[in-house]
């Protein structure tokens, strides 16, 4: 009961998100300062819409002397079209946000997690195209890879896409323009970070997933 539920949720959030981006609006932006993730991610969900549309058209004609299951199939490749450009348009519609008084870092309709800019230790521009399972770390990757490393100074939580609680004291996180969210979150700080801030740009992650 409670996986349908959250799996519902879910499908009401992907279909708004659809919704807001036909419309040009985005979601939870208000007065901040919006940084978007989503434009790696494009080209391949696009691609991935089209073979879809393809499959569609394709079992139209085949299944045309069955008009049941034409039915039914039809139905089902139509709605699998929607949900593969939903999942692109909630990504678009829900950037990540940073205000005064925090980040939110965001992907699509899963994952929301609010970090207050007192508690960030340190900031860094990190190329990661490798991500290990770590307790204590989340990484909120697009296309395989993250572009930015926060460290925090105290834990805060974050509700895995079924609910559970997770504390977490490291986010790894990606930004279509990721130097500029690190000067902007260099601005916003409430303290400085002289030695633990930094802009470099990084070399590919190893393969193990952790840093070298």
């Amino acid at each position: 009961m409670r996986v349908g539920y959250v799996l519902l949720r879910h499908e009401l959030r992907l279909f708004a998100g659809l919704a807001l981006w036909v419309a040009r609006r985005r979601h939870g932006v208000g007065g901040g300062r919006a940084f978007g993730y989503a434009r790696g991610q494009g080209a391949v969900m696009f691609g991935l819409a089209f073979v879809c549309v393809v499959e569609t058209f394709t079992m139209s004609v085949l299944l045309r002397d069955w008009p049941t299951v034409h039915a039914v199939v039809l139905f089902l490749d139509v709605y699998t079209v929607l949900f593969v450009v939903g999942l692109h348009a909630g990504s678009v519609v829900r950037p990540h946000v940073l205000d005064d008084g925090a980040l939110r870092v965001r992907c699509g309709g899963h994952v929301d997690v609010r970090v207050p800019l007192a508690n960030v230790a340190s900031v860094r521009r990190e190329l990661r195209i490798s991500h290990s399972r770590t307790d204590g770390e989340l990484d909120v990757a697009v296309g395989s890879q993250t572009s930015l490393t926060l460290e925090l100074a105290e834990p805060v939580p974050h509700l895995t896409f079924l609910g559970r609680r997770r504390d977490v004291r490291l986010i790894r996180l990606h930004a279509d323009d990721a130097d500029e969210l690190v000067r902007a979150l260099r601005d916003a700080l409430p303290h400085a970070l002289p030695h633990a801030l930094t802009q470099a740009r990084s070399e590919p992650s190893p393969l193990s997933g952790r840093p070298g």
